[in-house]
């Protein structure tokens, strides 16, 4: 009984302790408070002079440049005067720039601060899904069936056959980049997108076709368009070499979210009669293109809502290419059918 009494006794102290220390600090916040009301003016509210305002002589005297001269011991100027070097000199050089992601380098970028909700869903939904379509199951131990070297090489006695090339493959097959199988380190996604819109009325109509075609270009996307010259005149066609005939815009990161998403929830499904991309396209590479009439650009919001800025027989056509990190076009295929593209015809692999 004396035992249990005597470990009891240590908390009920520091529990006392603990309110009048309490206590203690109310009263001193109570106090401090009523001299700062006391010496506050009457036409002021009182609780906002929980801490009284410097005088005008400490005002006067402060001089942070001063008191950081006083300091014992300086800090190093270096670290507030860096400026990374503008070149990469390669891996040997003494300075080398930081990664864009460096708060310090010239490439920093501050952001995204926001995720758009197709870049949500990719994360999301799309690159889980994927990854569960494209599985393939190796058990431990499994040996992949060693395949014959795709390049042949020239067999016979004939002297025209030494030190040559090797020869391609049988069937005029066209040599594609290997495709690795998808694991969570290597799931296709977008990686950048091209605008592209060619004015071939320039010729005929003048400048001002490719003016409003910059500027369709630079409502949709909201970025600045960049003009393409002529690199070889064609008399037949009225070119000349260096005039202005093209413009393109490149996307990435937030704002070719934005576009995918306006372009797939808001102008496709008002195209009529449209059966969707066709299957056939891409380069073999991953990257896929397609493209939009005058009338469906005019479909877009920015031009809609203010269709009456564009001359109505001046709104170009445009050229979208999606460039993804996929090694082949059915991985960029099956993305985009995920995020919203409709596909139609044969697929060729």
């Amino acid at each position: 009984m004396n035992s249990s009494i005597q470990t009891l006794r240590p908390a009920r102290l520091l529990k006392a302790r603990s309110i009048c220390n309490s206590c203690r600090r109310e009263l001193r916040r109570a106090a401090s408070t009523q001299a700062a009301a006391q010496d506050a003016p009457e036409d002021l509210e009182t609780s906002s002079f929980g801490v009284p305002p410097p005088s005008e002589q400490d005002a006067v005297k402060f001089d942070p440049l001063k008191s950081s001269k006083s300091r014992l011991y300086q800090l190093p100027s270096s670290r507030y005067q860096y400026r990374s070097p503008r070149f990469d000199r390669g891996p040997l050089a003494p300075h080398r720039p930081p990664p864009p992601t460096d708060p310090a380098s010239r490439q920093f970028v501050p952001g995204p601060f926001s995720q758009s909700r197709l870049e949500t869903t990719y994360h999301n939904t799309i690159a889980p899904d994927f990854m569960t379509m494209t599985y393939q199951h190796r058990p431990p131990g499994f040996r992949p069936v060693e395949k014959g070297p795709r390049l042949r090489s020239w067999e016979g006695d004939n002297p025209y056959f030494a030190n040559r090339q090797l020869r391609g493959p049988r069937g005029g097959d066209v040599l594609r980049l290997l495709r690795k199988p998808i694991t969570f380190r290597n799931v296709p996604m977008v990686e950048r997108l091209t605008v592209h819109s060619y004015c071939k009325d320039v010729v005929y109509q003048g400048s001002g076709v490719l003016h409003v075609a910059g500027m369709a270009l630079q409502e949709i996307t909201g970025q600045r368009v960049q003009t393409h010259l002529s690199k070889h005149p064609e008399s037949g066609w009225g070119l000349q070499k260096g005039k202005a005939i093209a413009c393109t815009v490149n996307l990435k990161g937030e704002d070719m979210y934005h576009f995918l998403d306006k372009m797939i929830n808001v102008v496709m499904p008002r195209i009529k009669d449209w059966r969707g991309v066709r299957a056939t396209t891409g380069d073999n590479s991953g990257n896929i293109s397609f493209g939009f009439e005058p009338d469906v650009v005019s479909t877009f919001p920015e031009i809609e809502n203010n269709y009456d800025a564009y001359p109505p027989k001046m709104i170009p056509g445009m050229y979208v290419t999606v460039h993804t990190t996929a090694r082949a076009d059915k991985d960029a295929r099956l993305l985009l059918e995920a995020m919203g593209v409709p596909f139609y015809g044969k697929i060729v692999d």
